[in-house]
């Protein structure tokens, strides 16, 4: 054999000795699947979001679309601000978009926080936190009525949160205005958990007895150093077998494990351990493929992969386990080793149980796709008279009475009764109070007033006339909190309808949301447009209320209308209202005194010394001042006169 030929052999051989470990590692058959197990990481970063400087605004908004892929899910949300003398300068208000069914924790001390949510889709157990009720509203929209509500200070869409931290401090060389952006870094603003997709599988072939973790980093948008700090925390015995943990990440990224088990560690770049944070240990080169990684693991003779997860670049991993094993059945048969009692979320499941009420009626509601994800077992479901038992409709359980039945209590238009729920993983039952408002013994009034009084009502309003709405409920309910939803003023057929009141914002710099009346009735204010073809000549004004009981999530709404009569100014033999009369008769008023005034000081301006002849002085100025006179009053007339024809 020639050297020419020799040369490409030994090559070949080379390149097949070299490549023949990852060969083997891509051919490693380890089947991923999910897994159940706890795995959390921190991010800064988000699928869209903004963040803005807001250090004048009187209130600042931060708003959160949250999207959710399982039916019911629980979030811890804290909100932080810097020490200022302990409290925050400025109003607070935080907004939620939620997908889906959400429990929500929140923690907000010291804070004027104002929370705002659809309570169809957030459940809380919240005290000392001001709550609005927000309908369901699209993107646009909601960012449309926060804007009303004061400066937009952050925006953020999230995807599966666990966690979220929001911290209230003015984020430095920030713009002045939130305009969301894709793939936004919220820096020290917003730190949020989101729901690791965590695999696992068993390693074929494999006669050895360890346990692999394999967490890997991909690769950020900017390639910066950074430190990822991994807690790994196993519940191990003395029988279960010995762990490993891969970590495995761009070169740019060092690590600082902290464990509570000893493990053997194979780790790209540099790591230390938190107990000896200086001391930095050098790593290996480990693949950067799935398939590479497990065959890393299959060198250490690992026989199982207890966890794989692909992480964003993040600074904080957290990984738990109930053993060294981490959930997997080492054994051929899979064997349930969690009781169900372990597992239901009773807190959780008695959140869902929120009224509906109608005139009559009490009816709760619990689909049976929200009782699966929490893994309860109900035995029964009743009111507090428990042959009041809930119904199977296939795909929820229904429990509904009349406000006559079912041990209903009604004490000052609230109709109180209590749900009782057995588990058939506790011995003791969860009782939950419910309340209704009966909306049969209330009133709801609306009223037209012309002043800012509200002293005389009236069922008419003249173009280019501003009016003046109260909306009143009879009897009076302390427990009870109204809130006008939306308003609106039909003036077809000859005109459109004008909004002036929607999702309890208003609607244009013609429409004033005023205070209430110290009875708490509901008030604003609104300006007739004063020109329209043709000009209508009646109207329907319509208010829809909505009313909450106590710390109750769930709104009833009911709607409130009356009919308007309305004045065009150029209608021929049009009555003058009230208001008109009393400013004509002022202004008349006014003017005579001020002429009155203005006669008298010509007149002294005028009259001659007391030392010439008094019949001498009397005669020849009379005349001349007469004339002056008669023509100084006829002058001075004629403007108001002008003016009231005119009106």
């Amino acid at each position: 054999m020639d050297h020419s030929t020799l040369y490409p052999v030994v090559a070949l051989l080379l390149a097949v000795c070299c490549l023949s470990p990852a060969s083997l590692a891509e051919t490693v058959h380890c089947d991923l699947q999910p897994v159940d197990l706890e795995v959390t990481y921190s991010i800064n970063q988000v699928s869209k979001g903004c963040v803005a400087q807001v250090s004048n605004a009187t209130v600042e908004v931060h708003i959160l679309f949250l999207e959710f892929s399982r039916e019911m899910s629980e979030l811890k949300l804290t909100v932080q601000m810097s020490k200022q003398n302990g409290t925050w300068p400025r109003e607070v208000l935080l907004v939620l978009s939620v997908d889906k069914m959400v429990f929500l924790r929140l923690q907000a001390p010291g804070i004027p926080l104002l929370l705002a949510y659809n309570p169809k889709h957030v459940f809380q157990e919240l005290q000392g936190v001001n709550v609005v009720h927000l309908p369901g509203l699209t993107k646009s929209q909601l960012l449309d009525w926060a804007d009303t509500k004061g400066a937009i200070a952050s925006v953020a869409e999230l995807s599966d949160p666990q966690n979220i931290l929001l911290r209230l401090d003015q984020a430095p060389r920030s713009p002045s205005s939130c305009s969301p952006e894709p793939h936004m870094d919220m820096g020290r603003t917003l730190e949020w958990q989101p729901r690791a997709s965590v695999q696992g599988c068993r390693l074929e072939g494999v006669a050895g007895h360890k346990v692999a973790h394999i967490l890997r980093i991909l690769p950020g948008p900017e390639p910066r150093p950074q430190t990822v700090n991994v807690k790994v925390e196993l519940s191990c015995t003395s029988g279960d077998p010995d762990a490993v943990l891969i970590l495995q990440g761009p070169p740019y990224v060092s690590w600082l494990i902290d464990a509570n088990h000893n493990m053997q560690i194979w780790a790209t770049g540099k790591y230390s351990f938190k107990i000896f944070p200086k001391e930095n240990i050098s790593g290996l080169v480990l693949p950067d493929t799935p398939q590479g990684l497990l065959g890393e693991a299959r060198k250490l003779n690992a026989s199982v992969v207890a966890s794989f997860v692909e992480f964003p670049l993040t600074s904080v991993i957290s990984l738990q386990a109930s053993s060294c094993g981490g959930g997997l059945q080492t054994s051929p048969t899979p064997v349930q080793t969690t009781p169900a009692k372990e597992t239901c979320s009773e807190v959780l499941l008695m959140s869902l149980l929120q009224p509906n009420c109608s005139d009559d009626t009490m009816t709760l509601e619990l689909k049976k796709n929200l009782i699966l994800p929490l893994k309860c077992t109900i035995t029964s479901l009743t009111f507090l008279d428990p042959s009041c038992q809930a119904e199977d409709r296939g795909d929820q359980l229904v429990l509904h009475s009349t406000y006559s039945n079912c041990g209903m209590k009604v004490m000052d238009n609230v109709v109180h009764n209590e749900v009782v729920v057995s588990f058939l993983s506790s011995s003791s039952p969860q009782r939950k109070q419910v309340q209704c408002i009966d909306m049969k013994s209330l009133s709801l009034q609306l009223g037209l007033y012309l002043t800012p009084q509200f002293l005389q009502p009236s069922n008419a309003i003249e173009l280019g006339q501003q009016g003046f709405v109260q909306v009143s409920m009879s009897p009076w309910i302390p427990e009870l909190t109204l809130k006008l939803d939306s308003c609106q003023l039909d003036l077809r057929p000859e005109a459109d309808t004008v909004e002036l009141i929607q999702s309890s914002v208003a609607k244009g710099s013609c429409v004033s949301l005023l205070s209430s009346s110290p009875h708490g009735d509901m008030r604003f204010s609104f300006l007739l447009r004063g020109y329209m073809v043709p000009t209508p000549k009646a109207g329907t004004l319509s208010c829809t209320v909505a009313l909450r009981l106590g710390t109750s999530s769930l709104d009833v709404r009911r709607t409130v209308s009356m009919r308007l009569n309305i004045v065009s100014p150029d209608m021929p033999g049009k009555t003058l209202v009230l208001p008109a009369v009393l400013g004509i008769t002022f202004g008349a008023f006014l003017i005579g005194a001020l002429l009155t005034a203005a006669l008298w000081y010509i007149y002294s301006h005028t009259r001659p010394p007391s030392k010439r002849d008094p019949v001498v002085a009397v005669a020849a100025p009379a005349s001349s001042e007469s004339s002056s006179t008669n023509h100084s009053i006829g002058s001075t007339q004629s403007t108001p006169c002008s003016t009231s024809s005119m009106a």
